[in-house]
């Protein structure tokens, strides 16, 4: 039988096969593309994109197996970065560091601070020492008011009738002490004419015992003229006691002016207490301030003498009340400047002077002292009063009663090297 002519067809390539050839090809992309990555100096370049048709899937067509590609030059090592100078610059920092902090240190801790303090005003309740009927109110609620501004005044028609009733006194006793004047002035020439008598009476006396020895003259007219004589004497003797009476309610000078005498003072006095009442019934402002509290009085109430009618706050005597601890007075002296910041003006800084310092503590004042013999005693750190005087209000915000402030005292007193580098120090001195 003749052998068929028909073509063969070539064999079929096993499975096996076509994977090895597909993983050759993928190591030969691979390593072509790490050969077309370009190095430069500085940076990297991005790889070369490779042919669409590389990428492609493998067809079911034979292809001739393609020798490995040769394998790259390893890349040159990247550059390292400069070493950084941060390090060593903060490790040179620090001792300086620490002697700048060591020197402030032992320079600081002059200034004392406490915000215990808070601002003190005079304040005074407005009165008068003279009852009435309040007629007039010329403040409002919160008014600054100066020195003599009038804040109200009382019915003046009692005062006013009391005071005429006293000019009215005055002026009898002015008269009665010209009447005294007058007197007396009678009272001498009494004396004078009573004196004037008496020669005559001792004539006529000595003329009736002259006779009587001779026996001319009789009993009975001797004993006449006696009568006579001793009657001019006493009367001379009543004249000057009158005279010395009336001297004596003159004051002992009966040439001295009215207003001196003493019962024109006293009835002057009256005059004088009569137009005091009448000038407290107009009450005015003992100093610059601020009145508060004026609603309590009214038109028509009744105002007893000294009762409070209102309260008037001072704008001009104001201080500082501060209370640091006892710890923190350790070098405050009197004398020393100080700074004052209130909180209710952040940034405005005011200037003042440690006035005084309170000789106790406030609890010492307190109702219920602590007892330290005790047997349920505490040690608690005491508050020592203090004040400070504000030295420049002018020109600077209002201050007012009861604000809170932070008082800085600069005492002037460092605080020095502790105690045992100053120990240390004392102790190589003495072995050198």
């Amino acid at each position: 039988m003749a052998e068929s002519t028909s073509p063969k067809k070539p064999a079929e390539e096993h499975p096996s096969e076509r994977a090895s050839d597909q993983i050759i090809r993928l190591d030969s992309e691979r390593e072509q593309r790490r050969a077309n990555v370009v190095i430069d100096d500085n940076e990297l370049e991005a790889p070369v994109a490779l042919e669409p048709a590389a990428l492609e899937a493998p067809t079911k067509e034979p292809r001739p197996q393609q020798a490995p590609a040769a394998i790259a030059p390893p890349a040159p090592a990247p550059v390292k970065p400069k070493r950084s100078l941060r390090r060593p610059v903060l490790f040179a920092l620090l001792p300086v560091a620490l002697v700048v902090g060591g020197y402030y240190y032992v320079t600081g801790g002059q200034v004392m601070s406490t915000d215990n303090a808070y601002i003190q005003a005079q304040s005074l309740g407005v009165s008068t020492d003279v009852s009435g009927t309040v007629q007039e109110i010329d403040v409002h609620e919160n008014q600054v008011v100066k020195k003599g501004d009038m804040l109200f005044r009382l019915r003046p028609a009692s005062f006013e009738t009391a005071l005429a009733a006293a000019q009215a006194q005055l002026g009898t006793v002015r008269n009665q002490v010209l009447t005294l004047q007058a007197s007396y002035q009678q009272s001498l020439s009494q004396i004078e004419q009573a004196q004037a008598d008496i020669p005559y009476y001792e004539a006529a006396f000595q003329r009736q015992q002259d006779l009587l020895k001779t026996s001319t003259a009789s009993k009975a007219s001797f004993d006449s003229a006696q009568h006579d004589l001793v009657a001019a004497r006493q009367k001379v003797s009543v004249a000057k006691a009158v005279a010395q009476a009336m001297l004596a309610q003159l004051g002992g000078d009966a040439s001295q002016p009215v207003e001196k005498n003493p019962f024109y003072l006293q009835a002057q006095s009256g005059v004088d207490d009569a137009q005091r009442n009448l000038n407290d019934s107009i009450v005015k402002a003992p100093f610059d301030g601020v009145v508060t509290n004026v609603d309590a009085l009214q038109v028509g109430k009744y105002l007893p003498a000294s009762q409070p009618a209102f309260s008037l706050i001072s704008s001009t005597d104001l201080w500082i009340e501060a209370e640091p601890k006892e710890t923190e007075l350790t070098y405050v002296r009197p004398g020393q400047t100080a700074t004052i910041s209130v909180d209710t003006y952040p940034g405005a800084v005011w200037h003042g002077t440690v006035a005084s310092i309170s000789p106790a503590s406030s609890s010492s004042f307190s109702l219920l002292p602590a007892q330290n013999t005790t047997g349920n005693w505490v040690k608690v750190v005491q508050r020592i009063p203090m004040r400070v005087t504000v030295d420049d209000p002018q020109g600077k915000p209002p201050l007012r009663g009861g604000m809170s402030v932070v008082v800085d005292v600069n005492t002037g007193h460092t605080r020095g090297l502790p105690d045992f580098i100053t120990n240390l120090l004392k102790m190589f001195g003495q072995k050198s």
